[in-house]
């Protein structure tokens, strides 16, 4: 209740300042002498500035422009950057993402992990199960007696051969059988490891019941797409692994402004999900392909001030900074819109203690960091002062102004 009270005196307040303010429309102007009589007085016109459509000017005292923080100072240039909006989402590189398969058909024995944890390369993420495991095992492990039995076979031929002992058609068989045999074990041996098996343990006879999924990269689990029990074809997705580490923008670009964006340019982006905190990135790869429907590009730039909280996917509202010019520039409080035209006001100093604010038209360019750029709609002296500040409170003066001479 007491803050209800404070904005109505503030209102109040204000609204008592407006009334006071003098304005060069109207004719006569009160003044007392040192008895407290009242003295008529005329506002004398001065040199007139560039009139605005409204035929409006607002005169404050000094003390009123204090009290309403109005800012009067001379028009300057800023430093204004020029920027493409563009929309994305956030994304990895395809090197950062993994679909996690098995190399033949199997049942889930296990599930180790859940979504959302954090795994390393290498790390067991279930376990499968399946007779064929097993026959896979035994036959590597038969091929592998054999090629020892061959590869003994192959060295007495050789010396035999070499003494002149034995026939060249004996040692040839055993090299072909010894060759064959050592090339069945290599591929039981590549079959095992892709299945997560060690060939070394299976020599010494400890046969595995179940074969491990390991990641094949280090990150975070995205996706569980299987139950335990379930049966899984070959190369079956099982999960989805996304590496973070390289989280970037991937903006898309309209065909118009691609001619304005290159590598190391820099980008500021907003993330609904961390409210006003703005990033910036850099980028430094733009696409060679345009996207159909819309006709895009994309553009991927990555990020300098990484939040823990980002999660490939997200929805991206961007800005891409193309190049800075020197503009007129006024703060955004210093600039009011009326319909679809855009003014600023002109101030002269009537006396020691006056001063009138003359609307006038502008053009208005992009903001930035609180600063808009403008241009005048008509050639005027730059070398003039005007409102940095209070826009609208001087506007609804202006409107209370034409609403009396209206009557």
């Amino acid at each position: 209740m007491k803050n209800v009270k404070k904005y109505v005196i503030v209102i109040i307040g204000v609204s008592t300042i407006l009334i006071g303010c003098k304005r060069t429309s109207t004719k006569d102007t009160h003044k007392h002498d040192a008895s407290g009589n009242h003295v008529e007085t005329q506002v004398v016109q001065k040199k007139a500035l560039p009139v605005s459509e409204h035929g409006e000017e607002v005169t404050l005292t000094q003390e009123q422009i204090n009290i309403l923080d109005i800012k009067i100072d001379t028009l300057s240039k800023r430093n204004m950057n020029g920027f493409i909006q563009v929309n994305g989402k956030l994304g990895v590189p395809p090197q950062n993402e993994a679909l996690v398969t098995t190399t033949l058909g199997a049942n889930v024995s296990s599930i180790k992990v859940v979504e959302g944890n954090q795994v390393k390369k290498g790390q067991t993420l279930a376990y499968i199960s399946h007779p064929d495991i097993i026959s896979l095992q035994t036959d590597y492990l038969q091929a592998f007696n054999k090629l020892t039995f061959l590869e003994q076979d192959y060295n007495r031929q050789k010396k035999l051969y070499e003494a002149k002992v034995g026939s060249g058609r004996d040692y040839q068989q055993a090299q072909s059988a010894f060759s064959s045999a050592k090339g069945l074990a290599k591929g039981y041996e590549g079959q095992l490891r892709l299945i997560g098996l060690s060939p070394k343990s299976i020599r010494v006879g400890s046969i595995a019941q179940v074969a491990p999924v390991r990641s094949p990269i280090n990150g975070f689990i995205e996706k569980v797409q299987v139950k335990s029990g379930q049966y899984v074809q070959a190369q079956t997705p099982l999960f989805e692994v996304v590496n973070i580490e390289h989280i970037h923008a991937d903006l898309m670009v309209f065909e118009k402004d691609v001619s304005r964006v290159k590598n190391g340019q820099l980008v500021k982006f907003n993330i609904e999900a961390l409210g006003n905190t703005e990033l910036t990135a850099k980028i430094y790869s733009v696409g060679k392909s345009f996207e159909e429907g819309p006709k895009a590009l994309h553009v991927h730039a990555e990020i300098e001030n990484k939040n823990k909280n980002l999660i490939p996917g997200m929805y991206v509202n961007a800005r891409i900074i193309t190049e800075a010019s020197l503009e007129l520039a006024l703060p955004e409080d210093a600039i009011f819109q009326e319909n679809e035209a855009f003014y600023i006001f002109i101030a002269e100093k009537e006396d020691d203690d006056v001063w009138r604010f003359i609307p006038k038209e502008v053009i208005v360019k992009p903001s930035n960091n609180g600063f808009t750029a403008f241009a005048f709609k008509e050639e005027i002296e730059t070398k003039i002062l005007v409102a940095q500040s209070g826009a609208y409170y001087l506007m609804a003066e202006m409107k209370k102004s034409e609403a009396e001479h209206s009557h």
